[in-house]
């Protein structure tokens, strides 16, 4: 047997075990691999709801005469009701609440003190939210705005329910299936009503109170 054959052999056996070894390690089981996590959608937002909310508001109040600016505060809470409709990631929804109202502010005016207060609050709101952080749902809103305003000074008070706008701004954050939290901001306008005699003392005169309010508040919803 020559060198040339025998190279030749064991060219063509290391071949074979390389071949081999090749095909053996393809039958191994491999390694096995995790799947990729992606984070849960609270993906039900769709529903009718029921709440409460309670929080505390602070505002302006502008009279003509005299040419006083009462600051208005105090507490604020009631019940909330309203429905969702999600589309993929976005929530369209319509809501209203009813609320007490405990803010009042007031001034020295005429050598006593003009007082701008009010009983209730309440709004009627669109709202646009985005579902896309897990339970989060950050979202806009503004519609209109209602609330008694009363005014009082040293000669009387003139009280009338005023409908404004509103809007601002919150986010909810989904605990349960059906029970969730929110915190939310909203500015409201209630325009102005002529108070009259009864805040200037003079017959036949005018006299007009403006409202408005920064309102931040906490609630609790339960959806159906």
């Amino acid at each position: 047997m020559t060198i040339k054959s025998i190279l030749c052999g064991g060219v063509a056996a290391a071949a074979m075990l390389t071949v081999s070894m090749a095909a053996h390690a393809a039958d191994l089981p491999r390694p096995y691999k995790a799947p990729a996590y992606i984070a849960p959608i609270y993906a039900n937002w769709t529903g009718f709801y029921v709440g409460l909310n309670a929080g505390y508001g602070f505002g302006k109040s502008n009279w003509d005469v005299p040419a006083i600016s009462p600051s208005p505060k105090g507490f604020v809470g009631g019940l909330t009701m309203g429905y969702n409709f999600q589309t993929g990631m976005w929530v369209w929804g319509i809501e209203g609440d009813a609320d007490y109202a405990g803010m009042k502010g007031s001034a020295d005016c005429f050598g006593g003190t003009c007082e701008t207060k009010t009983s209730w609050l309440a709004t009627v709101r669109g709202r646009i939210g985005y579902a896309g952080w897990n339970n989060w749902l950050p979202y806009l809103t503004g519609g209109a705005g209602f609330g008694n305003i009363k005014a009082t000074s040293p000669f009387g008070d003139a009280s009338k329910t005023q409908i404004g706008w509103t809007a601002g701004a919150g986010v909810e954050y989904a605990m349960w299936s059906n029970w969730s939290v929110k915190l939310e901001y909203l500015y409201m306008d209630l325009g102005k009503f002529d108070c009259g005699a009864s805040c200037t003392g003079v017959a036949g005169t005018s006299d007009n109170v403006s409202f408005n309010a920064n309102i931040v508040r906490a609630g609790l919803n339960y959806r159906f």
